[in-house]
This record gives C-alpha cells, sequence and structure tokens, in this order.
C-alpha cells in the first residue's frame, strides 16, 4: 500500500502545500492539496520538485581531496567528520576561534537554522556566521525594524491582498517567480482593485495591472520620495494616523520638499502624470498595501529605499488598517525563519540582538552556557567573504544550504577568496560550484526526506514532514551538527531529531521579538500553520499586525529620512548601459537543483538576456545571438532576447547560471551601509554581439562527480 503525506514545496517563501504520494514500485508524485496559502495552487517548480529525490547526481556518500589540486574521492563518514573537526582544531589553535565560520542559508528549516547559530557560538566560539538571506531580505529587515520595530515579511496574511483596493508593488514579479499567489492579485483585480506595478521591465505582473511606472534601476527612493511629496502638497495625508500613531513626520516632510514632480521625472524616467495618478489611487482607496521586494531592496542603498516608502505608507495611514498597510515579498523558503533564530551575525534566538545583555543571558541560560563565553557580533557575509583567508579573517569555513560561487556577488573574487582558505567543507544534495571547490564535501537529506518547520512569507510556521528516507549514507544537517558537536566536545546539548531542537527553540525565541513559544508541531498541524508572534499555547498566533500599536519601547512608529543618492556605478562611456538582474519563472536561486529538473530544462536551458530591440539595432544583435556582458568586474555570455519591455537604457540577466553565463561575475559587491546587501539590481555594463543564434548555448552544466561504489560509503 502506498501513502499520501501532506507537506510542503521545497522551493520560494510562498510553501506551498503539497500531497506527496509515495507508493511501491513508482517515483515519488505531487498531488494538488487545499492550504490556506496556495489554496491547491502549485508552479512547475512545485510540480517537478520529486525529479531530484532519485537524481543520478545525487550525492549519498562523503567526498575528500588528499590535495587541493587533486580529485574528490568517496570515503566514510568517520573520516570525514575527522576531517572536518581536525581542521577546525588547526584554525583555531594557529588563529583562534574567529578563525572558523559558518555561512548558513534561507533554505533551512528553523530547527537547522537554530542549530547552526547555537553550534557556531556554543561549539566554535566565533562570531563568524552569517547566512545568504543577507543578499535577499536585510534591507526590508533593517528598514521595518527601524520604523515598526519587527521585522515580519508581510505583517498580515497573503490572502488579504485579495481584498485591497489599491496595491503598489515595488520590484517584484509574483507571476514569474511565484504564480500562485497571483490568485490573490488576479481576485482583487476582478473585484476592480487598483494595482500599479514599479519595474523597468513591463513584466507579466505589470501587464496585468493598471498602471506600471518603467523607472531606471537605482532610482526607486527618488520614486517614492516623489510621490510622499505630491501626498503633502495635495492633502491626502492622513494627519490624525500620523499625530496619534507615528513619530518623526516633519523631518520627512522637510526632506520630501525638494522632490517636486518634473524633478522627480527628470531624475527616474517617470511621467509627472503617472506620479500623480499613483497618489491618486492609493491615496482615495478605502483599503490600500504598499509592497516592495528585492528589485527596490538589493541596491546600496536599499534600507532606505524601502524606508521611502514606509514612510509613504505611514503617511497615508496604511499600516494597522484593514487590507491594508506595508510588506515585503519575501524571496527564499525560509527567508523569513532564517533570519530569526541566529543565522545572521548580530542575532540570536527570536530575533534578539547578541549585544543585548539580557538577550545573551536568556538564551546562554537556554544553552547551558555562561552568557560570558559567548561571541559578540560578526560580520556580514560579504564582510566576511571578502576576508576569507586573511589575516584576522576566516581560515576554516562550514557552507550549509548555500552556492556562494553562484549567489554572491563578483564571483571571481569570491571564488579566489574561497580558495585561500586553509580549509572549506560544504554539505549539499548535489555537487554544487561551491561544493567542487571543497576539501570534504558532505551529503544531506532533501526536502522530502527531514522533518522540521518552515516560516513563510506570512510569518506563518509550517511544518515540513518526513516522506520517506534518505538514501543510505546521507545524514541531515542536525545530525551532521550534533556529530560535529559531540567531537569538538562542545558544551551543552546538541541533538539529531527535530522535535527535539524545535521544543529548545521555543523555549530560546520566548520573550523575544519573534516568539514562537507557543507554537507547537500539534498545533501547527491542527491549525494549518501559526503566525508568530505566539508566546504562549493558549495564544491564537498573530495573522495581523500593528492594529493597535507598533513593536517600539512608545507603541509608534518611527518616519526617518532618507535622502536619493545615485547608484553606486551609474553607466559611463566605457559601460554605457545599466544591467538589473532577477529570477525567471522556471529556475530558483543558484539552480543547483532546478537546473538538473528535466522538465524544468526543457523550457528554461539556455539562459537569455533581455535587450530592448532598438538598443539590439544600435549593437548589431539580432535574435538569439549570443551576447557578451561585461562590467569592472568580469565577463559573461547569454543568449539575447529581443523584447521591447525592457527600457533601451537596461538590460535584463537571470542569476541562476554558473560557468560562462554567471551574472554574478557581473554584479557590484558594493554593500548597503545599514544592512550590508550587496547592490545586486543596477550597475555599468558594456553589450557586445559574439556570436550567432546556431552557436553552443553559454549554460554550463552543474558540476558532477562520478557515482560512487556502495563498498566506499
Amino acid at each position: 500500500m502506498g501513502a499520501r503525506v501532506e507537506t510542503h514545496c521545497p522551493y520560494c517563501s510562498l510553501q506551498c502545500g503539497v500531497r506527496m504520494r509515495v507508493e511501491p514500485r513508482r517515483a515519488p508524485a505531487i498531488e494538488p492539496t487545499e492550504f490556506p496559502t496556495n489554496r491547491g495552487g502549485l508552479c512547475a517548480k512545485g510540480w517537478s520538485a520529486p525529479e531530484l529525490l532519485d537524481h543520478p547526481d545525487r550525492l549519498t556518500t562523503p567526498l575528500v581531496r588528499d590535495d587541493r589540486s587533486g580529485p574528490f574521492r568517496p570515503t566514510s563518514w568517520d573520516e570525514a567528520l575527522h576531517r572536518v573537526t581536525a581542521a577546525i582544531r588547526r584554525a583555531q589553535r594557529a588563529y583562534g576561534p574567529a578563525a572558523v565560520g559558518c555561512f548558513g542559508g534561507g533554505g533551512l528549516t528553523n530547527e537547522k537554522a537554530y542549530q547552526l547559530g547555537k553550534f557556531a557560538r556554543v561549539a566554535l566560539r566565533t562570531p563568524h556566521i552569517d547566512y545568504n538571506g543577507r543578499f535577499c531580505m536585510s534591507s526590508a529587515a533593517t528598514a521595518a525594524n527601524r520604523a515598526f520595530g519587527i521585522d515580519r515579511g508581510l505583517p498580515f496574511p497573503l490572502a488579504d491582498i485579495a481584498e485591497a483596493d489599491a496595491v503598489l508593488l515595488v520590484g517584484s514579479n509574483p507571476a514569474d517567480t511565484m504564480p500562485p499567489a497571483m490568485q490573490y492579485f488576479d481576485a482583487g483585480r476582478a473585484r476592480g482593485a487598483a494595482h500599479i506595478v514599479v519595474d523597468p521591465r513591463r513584466s507579466a505582473t505589470a501587464r496585468g495591472g493598471t498602471l506600471h511606472l518603467q523607472p531606471t534601476p537605482g532610482t526607486d527612493l527618488a520614486l517614492a520620495n516623489g510621490l510622499l511629496h505630491i501626498a503633502i502638497r495635495e492633502g491626502h495625508v492622513d494627519k490624525a494616523y500620523v499625530d496619534g500613531r507615528t513619530t518623526g513626520f516633519d523631518t520627512v516632510r522637510a526632506a520630501v520638499a525638494a522632490w517636486w514632480p518634473d524633478r522627480v521625472e527628470r531624475v527616474t524616467g517617470v511621467s509627472e502624470a503617472l506620479l500623480r495618478r499613483t497618489v491618486q489611487l492609493l491615496a482615495t482607496a478605502p483599503s490600500a498595501m504598499i509592497l516592495t521586494a528585492r528589485g527596490a531592496e538589493q541596491h546600496s542603498n536599499g534600507t532606505d529605499t524601502t524606508q521611502a516608502y514606509i514612510n509613504l505608507a505611514l503617511a497615508l495611514g496604511l499600516p494597522g488598517r484593514p487590507y491594508s498597510g506595508y510588506g515585503t515579498v519575501t524571496g527564499q523558503g525560509n527567508g523569513q525563519g532564517g533570519r530569526e533564530h541566529g543565522q545572521k551575525a548580530d542575532q540570536l534566538p527570536g530575533y534578539r540582538r547578541i549585544d543585548d545583555p539580557a538577550a545573551r543571558a536568556h538564551v546562554a541560560g537556554v544553552w547551558g552556557v555562561d552568557p560570558a563565553d559567548l561571541p559578540g557580533p560578526g560580520v556580514s557575509a560579504m564582510e566576511m567573504l571578502d576576508r576569507l583567508g586573511t589575516p584576522g579573517g576566516v581560515r576554516a569555513l562550514l557552507v550549509l544550504a548555500s552556492n556562494i560561487v553562484v549567489s554572491a556577488p563578483d564571483r571571481n573574487r569570491v571564488r579566489a577568496r574561497l580558495s585561500a582558505l586553509d580549509f572549506l567543507a560544504v554539505s549539499d544534495m548535489f555537487l554544487s560550484d561551491t561544493a567542487a571547490l571543497a576539501d570534504v564535501v558532505l551529503p544531506t537529506a532533501q526536502w522530502a526526506e527531514e522533518e522540521g518547520t518552515m516560516t513563510n512569507l506570512e510569518g506563518r510556521v509550517i511544518r515540513r514532514k518526513r516522506v520517506l528516507a534518505p538514501p543510505e549514507g546521507v545524514l541531515d544537517d542536525l545530525a551532521l551538527l550534533a556529530a560535529l558537536a559531540e567531537r569538538l566536545e562542545a558544551p551543552g546539548r546538541f541533538s539529531a531529531d527535530p522535535r527535539t531542537v524545535f521544543e529548545e527553540l521555543r523555549r530560546a525565541s520566548a520573550g523575544g521579538t519573534a516568539d514562537y513559544a507557543g507554537i507547537s508541531y500539534e498545533r501547527i498541524e491542527a491549525e494549518q500553520g501559526v503566525f508568530w508572534p505566539c508566546p504562549a499555547p493558549d495564544h491564537p498566533g498573530t495573522p495581523r499586525l500593528f492594529a493597535e500599536r507598533f513593536a517600539t519601547a512608545d507603541g509608534r512608529a518611527r518616519f526617518i529620512r532618507v535622502d536619493h543618492r545615485e547608484p553606486a556605478e551609474p553607466p559611463d562611456a566605457e559601460y554605457p548601459y545599466v544591467l538589473t538582474t532577477g529570477r525567471i519563472m522556471q529556475q530558483y536561486q543558484s539552480g543547483n537543483q532546478t537546473r538538473r529538473s528535466r522538465s524544468l530544462r526543457l523550457t528554461a536551458d539556455d539562459p537569455r538576456v533581455e535587450i530592448h530591440p532598438d538598443l539590439a539595432r544600435r549593437l548589431g544583435i539580432g535574435a538569439a545571438d549570443l551576447v557578451q556582458l561585461r562590467t569592472r568586474r568580469g565577463t559573461a555570455v547569454f543568449r539575447a532576447y529581443l523584447t521591447d519591455t525592457i527600457r533601451p537604457d537596461t538590460v535584463f540577466a537571470p542569476f541562476h547560471w554558473g560557468g560562462l553565463a554567471s551574472a554574478n561575475a557581473l554584479t557590484d559587491p558594493t554593500l548597503d551601509r545599514h544592512s550590508k546587501m550587496p547592490a545586486f539590481k543596477s550597475c555599468a555594463v558594456a553589450v557586445r554581439r559574439i556570436g550567432g543564434p546556431d552557436d553552443r548555448s553559454p549554460a554550463t552544466p552543474p558540476p558532477t562527480h562520478p557515482p560512487p561504489s556502495r563498498r566506499d560509503s
């Protein structure tokens, strides 16, 4: 007899509910199921996810090298773990505890993210831990914490979007990146809601909107300040709300006084008429939302840009009103939970600050260690990567659930820094571009082979269930961290059991901003997820925030003055165009998984750069030609896709490929001064034709390895 198990898709932040069907002598398959977030919907990535469970590239035994230039060979877990612990001890003896670092990922379950943070602080006693969510949500998180005192991607359920009478969507294309979410946008439009999309591309989402604002990349902050200027000038500010629920408005009002509409039009390229119409639609709607995403946030001024849109939302009196407010569209599967429980360099579980003495005392008490033994704050992801192998930097690095070589900006610099390490260990299910550089590669379980919880973009904590056992010889990351902690003779307890770890997480988060104390596996099951904060078992959870007060000391939201700055790297004579990057429907993150999917490769196996036909004519580029993009950091090759949906001064490249088509060989590593987010979304680029439509695809297959024999595992 077969089994059908309710669980969740392994990919984006929707964490769509799915039913896994497992039957003898048949490949595992997914069936649609009702879940409040996706209501039976699923995209191509979700439908194809089971293909990877028995993929021939699957890692099923540890791999080691006997020297950096040599090939991998399969080995036993005992030897692999011995090599990792020996390398950690060598680095610590020679350079101190801070010479060892951990790099995590937004795809880890809450339990694994929590245990990785604990492992770094307790077993390694290092401040050096961060994760790839720093490349995704950090600017929005920083801005929300400054304005509201709390960071939760959406402070209301996703379904509320269907009830909003106006939505301003900035830098997001859910029609391609999370299609099941579009049912809520479509429902709103069907009942007459006005949707305004801000995007330099006329995306699938923008094509269905009421208005499309198409600014030059890197000018979103000027656009937001200009919208607030118009709202003030035309009497749309909700004075009672501003006076009763906020502070700092006068300073912001003075700052935006200079952003009159014709100036904004010159800077952004968006017409004054569109600016005024946008404000009128938002201000007169009975309910309205402002939603930002990576297009607005992945800049060297991404925090300030997000803050400017929060300022606009506060001035219009939106946060806390029914079917209204500000939110950010989280991208990674556990991008929300992954940053709440200790993966970030400056945080402890429950979204506590690691430099807060009370927070240190509470968490240390749960962990059974002296607060004085916990390290202080570390540095952000890109700062840590940039110092690998240097004096004072990390010399031995453990990477979980992240493919840094493809996902980090300035790829060539990152590869060089990884190569400068004394030791690199990577845990992954496939041999990623990063794992291919490692000294030790550790095979890990996939999504359907593990238990744990995830927290989706709504702040809904959901349960990922184990459907089948991992292949023989594969450990999940909880078991890996527990085994390493034991070999390192770490104080406290490190469990391989997810429920045990979650119970500890509940205690560690209790009283914190992200309080999970009242959430249990049983409640998640019974209620189809529980919204945090949920401080007690009899607490209902918190689907909607800010109805009565904000999470600040005085309960008021903060207006914060922000000033427009030019992008870190504007075009010039040598690099005359703007490059922006992003996702496509069929691929996910670094593509380490989706680029191996048979069905997804049928429709998206040839990376394409979007170029306006006018620009293509000037450069002698035809449809499907091979095109080289060149920036100050490197080059990449893509197939030309000619479309009038992109601005004539801008080109768009997807970031899912490595090798010759690595968009992050091009991107700017300049960091946001507040969030330390790199400037992925805007840099200066030169474009030239290098081949015709019949020339070989620039796509480089993901790394593979010869399958080991069973006796070696």
